[in-house]
This record gives structure tokens, sequence and C-alpha cells, in this order.
């Protein structure tokens, strides 16, 4: 039933915009779904599932949206900057981002630390949200390895390679950076463009 998953986790997310996690209600999700509370819980088994499922979807979403940057234009720099700007801007419009690249978790969002579901669990949505979320480190790493899995060209030296992943991890700090403290003129791209030259040097 993935119209309804995803009009479940929709309806979550607003709710969350709302009001706190503590107080969102899953009878109220459901009703804003427009499905049954019995479908509700089918489909995520509990408020943790809902919220760990709810989770794990903007983080891949985060995630898709670097994929997006990264071939949006031809340009190595034009790439990166591209990808920092998405990071700036995901983290300022969606609060859960915000908390998954900075640790920053408050408490009017799910808890991180969620309880893992049993394999044995007979709610394949749990199964499928089960795990660990990555920490704001390994956002980092999966960014940056995405970014020189796009950009390295076929036969790459390994030390061009490792060359480019450390430009493409300084991006990705520095787009962290303007996360927790906005940039002034220039903004992300400024910063990460002129640090990619001096980089290049």
């Amino acid at each position: 039933m993935p119209a309804a998953r995803e009009s479940l986790l929709d309806a979550a997310y607003a709710a969350l915009a709302r009001r706190p996690w503590s107080a969102v209600r899953m009878v109220d999700v459901a009703a804003a779904a427009g499905v049954s509370r019995q479908t509700l819980y089918n489909e995520f088994g509990s408020k943790d599932g809902l919220a760990r499922a709810l989770v794990r979807r903007e983080a891949d979403g985060y995630l898709a949206g670097v994929d997006r940057a990264l071939t949006g234009h031809s340009d190595l720099r034009d790439r990166l900057t591209a990808t920092a700007e998405w990071i700036t801007s995901a983290a300022r419009e969606n609060a859960l981002v915000r908390a998954m690249l900075t640790g920053c978790w408050s408490e009017r969002l799910p808890s991180p630390a969620l309880p893992a579901v049993s394999s044995t669990s007979a709610v394949p949505a749990q199964r499928r949200a089960d795990g660990p979320l990555p920490s704001p480190g390994d956002f980092v790493a999966l960014v940056r390895d995405r970014a020189v899995t796009v950009l390295a060209e076929p036969g790459t030296p390994k030390s061009d390679t490792a060359d480019l992943a450390r430009s493409c991890e300084l991006a990705v700090r520095l787009a962290l950076s303007c996360v927790a403290a906005p940039p002034g003129e220039g903004g992300v791209a400024g910063l990460v463009r002129g640090a990619l030259q001096r980089e290049a040097g």
C-alpha cells in the first residue's frame, strides 16, 4: 500500500511542523492521511515505527537531492558548489535533515535513538526502516563518497582520487559550517568556490 504509506508519512511530517513529536497522535495522522488508524498500525506497527520510517524517508530525500546536485552541472566546482548549496538549503528548510546533519535533536523531534525492530517483525515497513540512522560524520562520508563516484574519471590515479575526495569533503564540511552559522556576503557558494580554488592552488 505505497500510496497510503506516503500519505501517512506526509501527514506525520505535517503534524510535526505544527507540534512536538510527543504531542503527535496516531489517530490524527491517520485521519489527515484519510486512512483508518488500523491501516497506520498495519503499515508501521507503532509510533516508533512511524518515526523511524519518517526519519529514514527524510534522509533518503536528502541524499537524492545530493545526487541531483552532483549531476546538474558539467564543471567539478559547479557540481560541488551546487551540492553545498543543496546541503544548506535542505537543512534550513527541514528540521529533521538539520538534526541528522548536525546531531542536534530538539525535544520537538522524534528521537534518533529509537530502538531497532527485531528482524522477526511481521511488519515489513518497520524492517525497511530498521537499523541505525547515520551519524553526522557518516553523512559527510556518504556525500563525499557519492561525489567521488560521480566526479572521478574512469582510470583516475589513486593519488588524484584522494585529492578529489579531500576537495569533496571540504565542500561538504564548509556547507555544514554554514548550517550552523549562516554565511555572510557571497553565501555558501562564495565560500566553497574560494576554498576549492585555493585547494587547486
